[in-house]
């Protein structure tokens, strides 16, 4: 079900041009999943004043809490450039752990605190920020700019970035490129602009066996040596050794368990759960027949187990490098003097759902506080973020209007 807010135009008093009081005002508005905790009334009132047409549909799911999301669109004329994000915020946390309030937007020796502002109200701000001047100075530009944030980022993703692609996508709305602000950058601004994003597929290994005395193993059939051996088996050999663009796929065990608490008991059954962050070489469907192979082969005729494969919708993707990755890159060198890494590392993000409506890469602020205690965001960090923005808006723009 599909439900949408009422945008509002309240007096500001600040700058929403300006993005460090842009983000500390975000910051403080406690959007933690899936509350929407005034973030997109905020980001409402400041696009709807700079000339946006604003939507804030709220999606529902039987079992999932509703969640409200963003949707704002300046122009009518191709090619549509979509800045996309999540306003949504984790949990604080242990707020006593924290030096500052956490709600505060408090800015210390050029250092802006405060849960999200780095993921990713930081982002969000400043890119706000730099579509603001940007079409202060050039009310007359071709094309659109379009922002698709949603409150669901950090949650379940279920009520978030997916139905809102399907909702404007029924709406008519198509988009030509995306640039989706995540944190990208592990030192400095100049470091790194995600090109892509590997796939991610769980696993839940079961082995059986026969409870019994450890006195008797005769009567009874031990089933952790069962899953020993087929855990080394999935880790006896390299998934792959890496395509063009991205590192080799890795399997993790993340959880072992026979919940026994008894030491002369042999238990009846072990478990197991392992997460494979993927390349482009598999496909869901394809890794698992892998595993299962694998599995297969090990097992033999003496190990009893069984295997699930949890749903996933992480997928690898690559947005090719080309004129626009390279635009992107040019307005990060031009800014900082260096040129970044095309990178596809790290976990999943919500350019795996935009990525079937247009080209999309990453790039932000420096990551490195993301979800932690005095999670913070250099002021001079937001600065050249919108600096780089609007220099990339202006590329982009040019750029079309010459073709």
């Amino acid at each position: 079900m599909t439900t949408e807010r009422a945008a509002s135009t309240p007096a500001l008093p600040f700058d929403p041009a300006d993005p460090v009081a842009l983000t500390q005002a975000l910051v403080r508005c406690p959007s933690v999943t899936p509350q929407e905790g005034g973030a997109l009334a905020l980001l409402s009132a400041v696009l709807t004043a700079e000339g946006y047409e604003v939507h804030r549909p709220v999606f529902s799911e039987p079992g999932m809490p509703d969640v409200e999301n963003f949707y704002a669109r300046i122009g009518t004329e191709a090619p549509v450039f979509v800045i996309a994000g999540h306003s949504d915020v984790v949990p604080v946390g242990d707020e006593a752990a924290w030096t500052r309030d956490p709600f505060a937007g408090e800015i210390e020796n050029g250092i802006l605190y405060g849960r999200g502002a780095c993921d990713m109200k930081g982002g969000v701000g400043a890119m706000v920020a730099a579509a603001i001047r940007y079409r202060r100075e050039n009310p007359d530009a071709p094309g659109s700019i379009a922002f698709l944030i949603t409150g669901d980022e950090e949650g379940p993703a279920v009520n978030g970035t997916v139905k809102l692609l399907d909702w404007a996508h029924r709406r008519g709305e198509r988009f030509d490129h995306c640039l989706l602000g995540e944190p990208t950058n592990p030192g400095s601004m100049s470091d790194m602009v995600k090109i892509g994003r590997r796939g991610s597929l769980t696993g839940e290994l079961t082995v059986n066996g026969i409870q019994g005395h450890v006195g008797y193993p005769h009567l009874a059939d031990n089933p952790i040596r069962g899953m020993v051996r087929l855990l080394a088996a999935l880790d006896a050999a390299p998934l792959d050794t890496g395509t063009k663009h991205f590192d080799a796929s890795n399997l993790e065990v993340t959880t072992l368990d026979v919940g026994n608490p008894a030491t002369n008991v042999i238990p009846a059954q072990a478990r197991a759960v392992f997460n494979i962050r993927f390349n482009d070489a598999w496909t869901p469907e394809t890794l698992a027949a892998e595993i299962e192979r694998r599995l297969r082969e090990a097992a033999g005729n003496t190990v009893r187990y069984e295997i699930r494969f949890r749903p996933t919708n992480s997928v690898a993707f690559l947005t090719e490098p080309g004129p626009f990755v390279a635009m992107v890159a040019d307005a990060v060198e031009a800014e900082t003097g260096r040129r970044p890494a095309l990178s596809t590392t790290g976990g999943t993000s919500d350019a795996r759902f935009i990525k079937s409506y247009c080209p999309v890469v990453e790039y932000g602020v420096v990551g490195k506080t993301m979800h932690q205690v005095d999670e913070c965001v250099a002021v001079a960090d937001l600065a050249a973020l919108e600096r780089i923005t609007n220099r990339l808006l202006a590329s982009y723009f040019a750029a079309h209007h010459k073709a």
